[in-house]
């Protein structure tokens, strides 16, 4: 029997990319080793932009988006992952030039997929998604590079946003003292459900850190989510021996700064990238996430919504309008 399944396909019609939920078959999924039912995705900035038609992102359309997916394996040609077991795929091609977690099927290489953590349920480890991985791995930067919550206050930029909301989320859980730096007014999500110590808006952080190649130091750390002048701040404002993590670019693509934060404070900047890294890694910052880094406010800074609710969440995320996490139900 041919199996059919819904997906949001994004086409180019006369130059112009449209969203739609569509009927397809396994047929047009590609040939791969393991093939999942989803159950869960997440909405990324990544899969607003892919759904947008950005070029850098995905190469060919028709596609379906969906950096993330959650769900249970049907077939699978790799001795190690079994048919019926619940597995995880987050990172690599997933989403951007292989057909990703807004169809309600996958086919992808088993190198791609990891088993889903005992202590998560699916919908969960989707509340985590990719933005939940970058958090965890930023945070994993600050307490490798010895930043303890007695070390001082940790700075979070787009901190309304997934990657943003999360990393407060996980740090507040941790015990540290976070002052959330946001261009949007959002005083509840950020003071009554993460429990921000501070919220400075962006134009006030970037007054606060002008043009001197060095500010006043006020942070252990800092995790930026949008680059730009906002990092470049972040760099001269952060203490002796203290770290920045980086993982985005909204805001800008450049730096802008000197070398004195690096060599007269000790500054250290850490890339933090969740799509190539080792498995190990991976499978390592999911496990915690799952147990001793799970915040207690997922369901409150997450909102679920269906496949037909897609293309209005992906265009308002372009436009800066959206606050929180996002999740993808698949109703079979």
């Amino acid at each position: 029997m041919e199996i059919k399944f819904k997906a949001l396909v994004v086409k180019e019609v006369d130059g112009v990319f449209v969203k739609a939920v569509e009927n397809l078959t396994l047929a047009d999924l590609p040939e791969n080793e393991v093939l999942i039912k989803v159950s869960y995705s997440s909405i990324n900035y990544k899969d607003a932009l892919s759904a947008s038609g950005n070029k850098g992102v995905t190469k060919k359309y028709p596609h379906i988006p969906g950096i993330d997916a959650v769900g249970k394996v049907v077939l699978s040609s790799v001795e190690d992952i079994k048919t019926d077991t619940l597995v995880l795929v987050t990172g690599y091609d997933l989403g951007m030039n292989t057909f990703g977690g807004f169809g309600e099927y996958i086919s992808v290489p088993a190198a791609w997929v990891i088993p889903l953590p005992e202590a998560f349920t699916e919908r969960e480890a989707m509340y985590f998604g990719t933005a939940g991985l970058t958090a965890g791995l930023s945070v994993s930067g600050l307490i490798n590079n010895g930043i303890t919550p007695e070390k001082g206050k940790i700075v979070v930029s787009g901190a309304t946003g997934g990657v943003g909301s999360l990393s407060i989320a996980i740090l507040k859980h941790l015990g540290y003292k976070v002052v959330a730096v946001s261009g949007k007014s959002n005083a509840k999500l950020l003071e009554d459900t993460l429990k921000v110590d501070e919220i400075i808006t962006r134009d006030e952080f970037i007054a606060k850190c002008d043009s001197r190649p060095l500010s006043k130091s006020e942070f252990a750390a800092g995790i930026d989510t949008v680059g730009g002048n906002i990092l470049s701040g972040m760099l001269k404002s952060v203490n002796y021996n203290g770290v920045v993590t980086c993982c985005g670019m909204i805001a800008s693509s450049q730096l802008e700064t000197s070398i004195f934060p690096f060599i007269l404070r000790g500054v250290k900047l850490i890339g933090i990238d969740s799509v190539e890294i080792p498995k190990d890694e991976k499978k390592h910052i999911w496990n915690l996430l799952s147990t001793i880094w799970k915040p207690d406010q997922l369901e409150e800074i997450t909102k679920e919504v269906s496949l037909e609710e897609l293309p209005i969440i992906l265009d308002q995320m372009l436009l800066g309008n959206i606050k929180g996490r996002y999740v993808l139900k698949h109703n079979f």
